[in-house]
């Protein structure tokens, strides 16, 4: 009975340890599979800049030389010799192409043999002129024959300006045989070579010579460009117009290069805006004496059209764009992220001028934007744009996500 009272007894509790097990391992399941909210996601926000900034119009544009001029042959005969290496860079006055000089000499000198003989006529017509003139005097002599003498006189003195007038035009057309540099520049390949006839039927193009010290870039403003011009002149009390263009500066820069290195100024505008077009012809001038530019290159052009003294900038790719038109998302104290609209203007490097809609202690979501939305909670990583700008090391680091549609 006692036995039987033992093995009933172990019998009746194992069901109760059974249960408390049960219990134990139902509650341990329970606390790990208790929810836990993940910490939200970090983003880099920095405050906008405000410095002094000049406003640009930015262009395009095209190089044209200083000086281009063909060289041709203004007189007929072979060519004797072809004084330069193509594509040398020559000196004013420097001799390129020499043409046979033989017959405008021998022209040279006919033209003195005549001039000899009508001053030798003029002489003997002055000396008869002379006689006839005392024998009429003495009634000797008519009137008519002394007329004639005095005529006489008179041809042979034309006679001689004709002959000098021969003289002068032999030596400029045997100055022609001598193709000189007009001024400083590069000559282009020769188009004729030793031997060829040429100026038979005209002027015969033998090469170019180019003048690429200083350079010519030519662009053109639109209509609403001369206008805005015009009103940033008139609010700094400048006439739309000026004599003195060398005061305006324009920068280019050539395909490749970063920014825009190459400096000059404004040479020249064109009176009147073209009605076809809508635009106005507009030229600058820069020093080329490291030959950096080549004729007819495409280059970006900016000049300034006004200045800010306190420009709100964030960075460019802070900035997204609606239905509302272009916003930034920036981090209020609570760390929530909101959208604020704004108006941009120009870009000044990695930044964007904001005109309005930012405020200078707003928190600009600047990296991450692709974790950041309106309404979303945030762990902000408080940096620099200045730090963002130049690539900073220690700047918070997060994964790159693509910019927001421009």
């Amino acid at each position: 009975m006692v036995g039987a009272s033992a093995s009933g007894g172990v019998s009746r509790a194992a069901p109760v340890l059974a249960l408390a097990s049960g219990a134990l391992a139902l509650a341990g399941c329970n606390a790990k599979n208790a929810y836990v909210a993940p910490p939200p996601p970090k983003v880099v926000v920095a405050q906008p800049v405000q410095q002094p900034v000049t406003l640009y119009i930015e262009l395009t544009g095209n190089t044209l030389p200083f000086n281009s001029v063909d060289l041709v042959a203004r007189v007929q005969g072979y060519l004797e010799s072809i004084d330069y290496k193509d594509g040398a860079l020559v000196a004013r006055g420097a001799q390129l192409f020499g043409i046979e000089q033989d017959q405008y000499r021998a022209q040279i000198e006919q033209a003195k043999a005549s001039l000899v003989n009508a001053q030798a006529q003029q002489v003997y017509n002055q000396a008869e002129y002379q006689r006839q003139s005392t024998l009429g005097r003495q009634d000797f002599a008519t009137q008519a024959t002394i007329q004639q003498w005095k005529s006489n006189v008179d041809q042979s003195g034309a006679s001689i300006l004709n002959a000098k007038a021969a003289i002068e035009l032999a030596n400029i057309n045997l100055g022609y045989t001598r193709v000189l540099a007009p001024f400083d520049g590069v000559v282009t390949h020769h188009l004729a070579d030793v031997g060829a006839l040429v100026g038979v039927t005209g002027p015969t193009k033998l090469a170019t010579i180019v003048q690429t010290d200083p350079m010519y870039v030519y662009f053109n403003l639109s209509e609403p460009q001369v206008l805005r011009i015009k009103e940033s002149n008139a609010k700094a009390g400048l006439p739309f117009r000026t004599t003195d263009l060398s005061s305006i500066p324009v920068e280019i820069g050539l395909q490749g290069e970063d920014g825009y290195p190459h400096r000059g100024h404004m040479d020249y505008a064109s009176p009147q805006v073209d009605q076809s077009t809508g635009t106005l012809l507009v030229r600058a001038i820069f020093d080329n004496k490291d030959q950096t530019l080549l004729p007819g290159l495409f280059v970006r052009v900016r000049t300034p059209i006004g200045h800010l003294d306190k420009a709100v900038l964030t960075s460019n790719d802070a900035i997204g764009t609606s239905q509302e038109g272009s916003y930034v998302l920036v981090v209020g104290p609570d760390n929530v992220v909101q959208r604020k609209v704004v108006k941009t203007g120009d870009r000044e490097g990695q930044l964007r001028i904001v005109e309005s809609g930012l405020d200078s202690g707003d928190w600009v979501v600047t990296a991450g934007l692709q974790r950041a939305f309106p309404g979303a909670k945030v762990d902000p990583q408080k940096t620099t744009l200045a730090s963002a700008a130049s690539e900073a090391p220690g700047a918070p680091s997060l994964a790159a996500d693509p910019p927001a549609a421009k």
